[in-house]
C-alpha cells in the first residue's frame, strides 16, 4: 500500500469512527507507560510516539510530567481529535506536545529522540520496501543509546486489523528486521481487551540503540 493509499485509508477511519470504536482503544496505555519508565525516561527525555493516531497515551505523559513529547500519525484527522481532547483534559500544559503528520517510511527527523514508541503501526508494513524505509527512519530519528519501544500483533495474534492485512513478529523475527544496531533489552507478551471485549495477543519488544 502506497503513501496516498496509507493516508486516505487513516483519514477514513478517523473521520467515520470515534476514537473509543476502533479495536486498538486504550483507556490506560499501562504497558506503553510502564515501558517508557523502564527504559530510563525522565521528564527531559525526547519521545516520540509513531501512529500514535487518537492515542490517549499523549495525555498521560503530559500528566506524569514529560515536557518533550512528540506524536507522528498519517492522518490529520486523528491528531486533530487527539490535540482537541488534550488541551480540554490539560489545559496549557498540551502546548508540550508537538504534532506532526507525515508517514514514518518518508518522514524527514528534525532531530533524534531517546525514546521511540510505536504501538500497532510498524505491523501494517507488509511490503519489505515500505519496512526498510521504516528502519532507517529509526536510525536517523533515535539517538545512540536510546530505545525503542515497538508493539505488534504476536505469531498468534490477528491477522488482520481495520480490514488491512499486518506481519505478526515475535522479538527475535522483530530484531532481525530492525538490524544489530539494535540491541532487544526486553520482551513481553501484553493481551489487549478491544472495546467490544475480543482478545488480541500483543508483542512488546524494547530495543537500544547501539550504532
Amino acid at each position: 500500500m502506497g503513501d496516498g493509499s496509507r493516508r486516505a485509508h487513516w483519514e477514513n477511519v478517523y473521520t467515520t469512527k470515534g476514537e473509543n470504536e476502533v479495536s486498538w482503544f486504550q483507556q490506560i496505555p499501562a504497558p506503553s507507560l510502564e515501558l517508557i519508565v523502564q527504559a530510563g525516561a525522565t521528564s527531559k527525555s525526547a519521545i516520540i510516539d509513531i501512529g500514535g493516531g487518537a492515542s490517549r497515551l499523549v495525555d498521560h505523559l503530559v500528566e506524569q510530567g514529560f515536557e518533550d513529547i512528540t506524536v507522528l500519525d498519517i492522518s490529520g484527522a486523528a491528531l486533530k481529535v487527539a490535540k482537541s481532547r488534550l488541551e480540554s483534559r490539560v489545559g496549557a500544559s498540551a502546548g508540550r506536545v508537538s504534532w506532526i503528520v507525515a508517514d514514518a517510511t518518508t518522514w524527514e527527523p528534525a532531530k533524534p529522540c531517546d525514546i521511540w514508541h510505536d504501538r500497532a503501526a510498524f505491523h501494517f508494513l507488509t511490503e519489505a520496501s515500505d519496512r526498510a524505509a521504516y528502519v532507517a527512519c529509526l536510525g536517523r530519528g533515535l539517538k545512540i543509546g536510546g530505545h525503542a519501544i515497538i508493539a505488534t500483533f504476536a505469531l498468534d495474534g490477528p491477522e488482520k486489523c481495520s480490514g488491512l492485512p499486518v506481519v505478526r513478529y515475535d522479538s527475535a523475527s522483530l530484531g532481525r528486521t530492525l538490524g544489530t544496531a539494535f540491541k532487544l533489552v526486553h520482551t513481553q507478551r501484553h493481551e489487549h481487551a478491544t472495546p467490544w471485549d475480543s482478545r488480541q495477543i500483543f508483542q512488546f519488544s524494547v530495543f537500544r540503540r547501539e550504532g
